[in-house]
């Protein structure tokens, strides 16, 4: 007996194919590609302001060169296996909570919001709470620092000019607002002033004011890495360097096992 399956996404037709009930021959040319994820995903074709922030979202982490799990991945396993869909994958699967995906920034924004709504109190008490509740904990705020930008003169450069985008979309409202709040109070309470909040966390803001859940916003996290971790594992299947990416890495290697020692007469033969 033949199961039933449903899906709302594409209708196939003789001589048609139907993205979301839209003729694909019609959305070719007409739509960019940043709107026909968003209609794919969502059902529907996104505003002119929406269009615009998730282009923004899609390109910010589009690659910083071997920073994070993403790109050195791609590039060693298609080094010991050089096919692009093997170094693709491979880049793709090392995203997560630690670096690449914005779902953890946005989870914490959200949490943020709701107690601050449920608890009736202002953006500054929940800010002092969250941070108290995090240096007890001894817990990391999620978006906060980056290894390459340093506040007041270095800003998180992606993470500025989501800032910016978003302000003219129309999509800094109560969530980022928050966040931003919880950032200069913390860094008051540490007295670190060098914190910048970075890409991974104005994404994440950002998307929780969009109401994008958190599938969607790991989603656009992947989206927006992909063409690096594509553009490093097509250069390392043309120039075959990631034999120096491995030398490197051993060589900040120090073993900390045991000593060498021999095996007891018992288990020789």
């Amino acid at each position: 007996m033949t199961v039933p399956i449903q899906t709302a996404i594409t209708e196939l037709v003789p001589g048609d194919i139907r993205i979301r009930g839209y003729s694909l021959d019609e959305l070719m040319g007409n739509i960019s590609y940043t709107e026909a994820v968003y209609l794919c995903i969502k059902g529907e074709l996104p505003s002119k302001a929406v269009s615009k922030m998730l282009e923004a979202l899609m390109m910010a982490i589009t690659d910083h060169s071997l920073w994070g799990a993403a790109t050195p991945s791609a590039r060693i396993v298609c080094g010991g296996n050089p096919d692009p869909l093997h170094g693709i994958c491979a880049g793709i699967l090392s995203i997560g909570p630690v670096t690449g995906s914005p779902r953890h920034s946005a989870h914490f924004v959200q949490n943020a919001y709701s107690l601050m709504v449920e608890q009736k109190i202002s953006q500054e008490e929940a800010a002092d709470r969250i941070i108290e509740n995090c240096l007890a904990n001894k817990e990391r705020i999620p978006g906060f620092g980056h290894p390459l930008f340093k506040l007041p003169s270095e800003p998180d450069i992606r993470a500025r000019r989501l800032r910016e985008i978003a302000e003219q979309n129309g999509f800094v409202g109560p969530k980022v607002k928050l966040y931003e709040c919880i950032h200069s109070r913390y860094l008051n309470k540490i007295g670190k002033h060098s914190l910048v909040i970075n890409v991974d966390g104005m994404m994440g803001a950002i998307m929780s004011e969009m109401d994008f859940d958190d599938d969607m916003i790991d989603i656009i996290g992947v989206l927006s890495y992909l063409p690096g971790i594509c553009a490093h594992t097509y250069e390392e299947l043309k120039a075959r360097s990631s034999i120096g990416l491995v030398a490197a890495i051993n060589e900040g290697v120090t073993y900390s096992g045991p000593v060498a020692r021999k095996l007891p007469k018992d288990r020789v033969k």
